[in-house]
């Protein structure tokens, strides 16, 4: 394996809050990266779970440079360079291998790997990445198994995704091995499918102000 320079530690974007967002219709996600970027928050992570997410990225990234737009739930290594084409910034997967981190330096896209277990958070960070996405975190142990981490792996940072919520954002936050946090609350699939960009424009505040 090439040596993995892209290890993700330093995103270039200010929130702490990323959106995972699962995009249906293209024509969604230009007027959804606004209504983000109005309520404070931009980064979005579009995810491959459906055929629009990589038309979606192709969107946002042409149409609102100012959004930092990654994909999400890149699980083969051809996704991340379709990704890269697509213009996403950054990638994020919900796990990890040899391959697909290979395919991010490959591709030179910052990579955010998944990991559950200190042995997955270790190999990870033999790749040479400092930060990885805590999934699913609720079932991985929550804020308990992110201050269990911090002792042994004290070099390395989160990205816990998965149960995590407007009421425990907070809480995530405050541990100091915690760069940010994902979560699908800030765009609830009835407001995206009525156009209700006000609805997330307000979440998207209330994230910002909770991540304070």
């Amino acid at each position: 394996m090439n040596t993995p320079i892209l290890a993700f530690s330093k995103p270039a974007f200010r929130s702490r809050v990323v959106p995972v967002i699962v995009i249906t219709d293209v024509a969604q996600a230009v007027p959804l990266a606004h209504a983000l970027l109005a309520g404070g928050i931009d980064v979005m992570e579009i995810t491959l779970r459906h055929a629009a997410g990589l038309p979606a990225i192709a969107a946002v990234a042409r149409a609102v440079p100012a959004m930092h737009v990654g994909a999400g739930t890149v699980t083969r290594p051809q996704e991340m360079l379709q990704a890269r084409d697509a213009g996403a910034r950054f990638a994020l997967s919900p796990g990890s291998s040899d391959a697909l981190a290979q395919a991010a330096i490959d591709c030179d896209l910052p990579f955010i790997p998944g990991a559950m277990t200190p042995s997955e958070v270790m190999h990870a960070r033999d790749l040479g990445f400092g930060l990885v996405k805590l999934f699913p975190a609720a079932q991985a142990g929550g804020v308990a198994m992110l201050k269990a981490l911090g002792g042994p792996l004290p070099d390395m940072k989160f990205c816990p995704t998965g149960g995590v919520s407007l009421a425990n954002l907070p809480e995530y936050l405050q541990q100091p091995n915690v760069a940010m946090v994902g979560g699908s609350w800030l765009t609830p699939l009835d407001a995206l499918a009525q156009g209700r960009w006000q609805d997330i424009t307000a979440l998207a505040a209330q994230a910002v102000a909770a991540a304070a």
